[in-house]
């Protein structure tokens, strides 16, 4: 079953129909059982647009929805003697009846029953690109649909990509409600082990408790392998080794999230392992929040997605000059991007299903726009690597701060203010 009232995906499934041409069809496949090494599997997660329309959780199969509303499942047949091993699978008549389909059908069947039930439509809608094999069997059905009458028009495969990321952008109460859960779960276990970090940890230590925490708070999944990067290896923004020893006196970033009925969390947080920001690591640290505060005051209903990377660059910049790491004038410094040897990510990222939500930023040369209900994460960084032109003193700080950000009617909601970004309460934590 789900997280989520059955009743939604129906709901989910008629408004999409409403978006459709006349005519025509929308497919999606699920995720699909992958092979780890020999005779073994990394564990299944279901496809998140396949789950927003469906509801449905097991792997090999397809949804059917046409323009007038009426949706069919394909799926594995029920098999007793499957289940013995795999476990309790639904069968396609009992997986329409559940999930609110008007039929089903033998996933088996489908190479035979989508090109009749395609046939005669004047578009079918797919999300090209996202799953090639599953692009060249629409264009299959599409081919073979097209063969069965010579005087039928040709059918159309179009892209329904940008029409339900849009959909997913902005967030229903029942989704924002798993979203406070995971976002709690994910405040909670790094407020857990910042408190309890100490010298002589090390990477793997760490990483160790945010995985214990998450599960003991109730988080079965990490939506993303998590960073735990000790001193200069922060500056390595996908680092995920997670195996090395914290020196006293070096700081860590640890960027770690969970999910909660599939809904994910993303939180970062950087903090020293001995309990106490030096002199250096604390301008830095300082700098990095007052962007990310300021990127925060930027998410306002109706302004662009990309004003919170503006106000983050500017508040960066202004940062790096006062720090001395740049000299150039602001106009110089904003013109010519010369912040980006310090800060070289995006400010963040929609967050839904996906930790990183597959939605639009921009649709044609139109900016996505702010609605309420839209989450995005705020995270910049200052990254000071070896080969940087400053201060030895300086070199090797790799700073980053992270929290999940709901656009309200009145500005912002920080879903992950549970656990502190202030530099002097995390000492105090740490205490």
């Amino acid at each position: 079953m789900t997280d989520l009232n059955i009743s939604i995906f129906k709901e989910r499934r008629a408004k999409v129909a409403s978006q459709m041409e006349s005519n025509s069809i929308l497919m999606l496949c699920s995720s699909n059982i992958v092979p780890r090494n020999n005779d073994t599997t990394f564990p299944f997660r279901q496809d998140s647009n396949f789950y927003y329309l469906t509801g449905f959780n097991e792997p090999n199969s397809v949804m059917l929805l046409k323009s007038d509303g009426t949706a069919y499942i394909f799926c594995r047949n029920k098999n007793p003697e499957l289940e013995k091993w795999d476990g309790f699978m639904w069968g396609y008549q009992a997986a329409a009846d559940e999930f609110n389909f008007d039929d089903g059908f033998d996933i088996n069947d489908i190479d035979q029953l989508a090109p009749q039930i395609i046939n005669g439509t004047s578009t079918v809608y797919a999300l090209v690109g996202k799953n090639k094999d599953f692009d060249q069997q629409v264009i299959k059905w599409i081919t073979a649909a097209n063969s069965m009458e010579r005087h039928q028009g040709n059918i159309d495969l179009k892209n329904f990509s940008n029409q339900l990321g849009m959909m997913r952008l902005v967030k229903e109460d029942s989704e924002l409600s798993l979203m406070r859960k995971s976002c709690e779960i994910a405040a909670l276990t790094h407020k857990a082990v910042i408190s309890k970090a100490k010298v002589g940890m090390s990477e793997f230590d760490l990483e160790t408790m945010y995985l214990n925490e998450f599960k003991t708070h109730g988080s079965k999944d990490i939506s993303y392998t998590p960073i735990v990067a000790g001193g200069e290896r922060a500056c390595i923004l996908h680092y995920i080794d997670n195996n090395q020893p914290i020196a006293d006196g070096e700081l860590v970033l640890v960027d770690a999230g969970c999910e909660w009925g599939l809904y994910a969390s993303d939180i970062t947080r950087t903090y020293p392992i001995n309990g106490k920001f030096s002199a250096e690591q604390r301008a830095v640290y300082d700098v990095v929040l007052e962007a990310h505060n300021k990127a925060c005051e930027a998410i306002q209903i109706g302004a662009n997605c990309t004003d919170p990377q503006k106000a983050s660059e500017l508040s960066l910049s202004q940062g790096l000059k006062d720090l001395g790491f740049l000299t150039q004038s602001m106009d110089e410094i904003m013109d010519k991007q010369l912040f980006r040897e310090f800060y070289y990510h995006k400010i963040g990222h929609w967050l839904g299903l996906d930790v990183h939500d597959d939605c639009p930023y921009s649709i044609g040369e139109k900016e996505v726009t702010f609605q309420k209900n839209m989450v995005m994460t705020i995270e910049p960084g200052i990254y000071v690597n070896q080969t940087a032109n400053v201060d030895d003193k300086w070199k090797g700080i790799g700073i980053r701060i992270e929290n999940d950000i709901l656009a309200t009617d009145t500005g912002y909601e920080n879903l992950t203010s549970l656990v502190p970004s202030n530099a002097d309460e995390i000492e105090g934590l740490m205490q």
